[in-house]
């Protein structure tokens, strides 16, 4: 069984080869268990979540592993731990185990970024990102390989962080700034990029433009959500998956539960556009939504980019 380094997962998870890896399996045979979410309490009291994510095909099977542990940023440490084993799918065989924090982080990014690339304006040039974390440090880059982006602007809660993440966005030739003011920055983003723990909306309805493309990454529990009621109306709504959307993320259950929007209002997932099943952007002044959950057969497409350059 191998066992792949941290720094060959980052060398070898380039984004526009991992998008292509996303766009290709989501049209191939796979099954796909839904995921088991288990919550458990610290002995301080805190709830943290354990996550389990199968999936296999006709040649492969593979589990991740992932912990969710929102006080670890007091602690300067990841909020998300995940690894990864794959194995053959006839035998059983373990053929490698990765850490997988930096995989599901790419491989989240890069799914906005497939998914953008049938919703979002073709000649979107602003882009916000909300949010610091392991995901967001990914959500330039991939959205740049899809978009041909002018100014990326960055909001963050803490201002130091938020000055490293600028700066390191500089030190790689992009075009970065750090804003204080997110109606502002919201009212002028074409395409806006949350990937925070927020527990209730930071978004707003009121501050988005005709034409912006909303990808909401962050809210993972039930009653947690990063946008308003009025971002759910005044957008045409998408989704990574309905099973995992719709039930295990605030941004849409709850809406739901209080009569907001029902089932029937998510225009398709992410296979039905990548399929040509559904256009995704109708018109120029069209708001479009893209809420991601996570699915199991993101993280197969990293893990065997990986394994078979490894």
């Amino acid at each position: 069984m191998l066992l792949i380094p941290d720094e060959k997962i980052t060398e070898l998870l380039d984004y526009e080869k991992l998008i292509e890896a996303l766009r290709d399996i989501f049209q191939s045979d796979y099954t796909m268990p839904v995921r088991h979410h288990h919550f458990y309490h610290t002995p301080e009291g805190i709830e943290n979540t354990l996550i389990l994510m199968p999936v296999w095909n006709s040649e492969y099977l593979g589990m991740k592993q992932v912990t969710v542990v929102p006080a670890n940023a007091t602690q300067n440490m990841p909020s998300i731990f995940a690894q990864y084993i794959l194995s053959d799918s006839k035998t059983g065989k373990p053929l490698a185990i990765m850490n997988a924090t930096e995989l599901t982080a790419r491989r989240t990014a890069c799914t906005s970024a497939l998914a953008s690339a049938y919703l979002s304006r073709e000649d979107a040039e602003n882009l916000l990102i909300v949010g610091g974390g392991s995901v967001a440090k990914h959500l330039v880059q991939a959205h740049r390989t899809i978009r041909n982006l002018k100014n990326v602007n960055v909001w963050m809660r803490n201002p130091a962080k938020m000055g490293e993440f600028v700066a390191d966005l500089k030190s790689q030739g992009i075009l970065a700034e750090g804003v204080t003011n997110l109606e502002e920055a919201s009212r002028r983003a074409d395409i806006i990029s949350c990937a925070t723990l927020s527990k209730t909306a930071i978004i707003k309805g009121e501050w988005i433009k005709q034409g912006t493309h909303l990808d909401l990454i962050g809210s993972h529990k039930p009653t947690t959500r990063e946008t308003d009621d009025d971002s759910i109306r005044k957008s045409s709504i998408f989704v990574d998956s309905r099973a995992g959307a719709l039930h295990e993320t605030g941004e849409l259950a709850l809406p739901i539960a209080d009569g907001i929007i029902t089932e029937s209002d998510i225009k398709a997932d992410i296979v039905e556009l990548v399929k040509g099943n559904h256009e995704g952007r109708s018109s120029r002044e069209e708001i479009t939504l893209f809420k991601s959950a996570g699915l199991a057969i993101e993280d197969l497409a990293a893990a065997l980019l990986v394994f078979k350059s490894f």
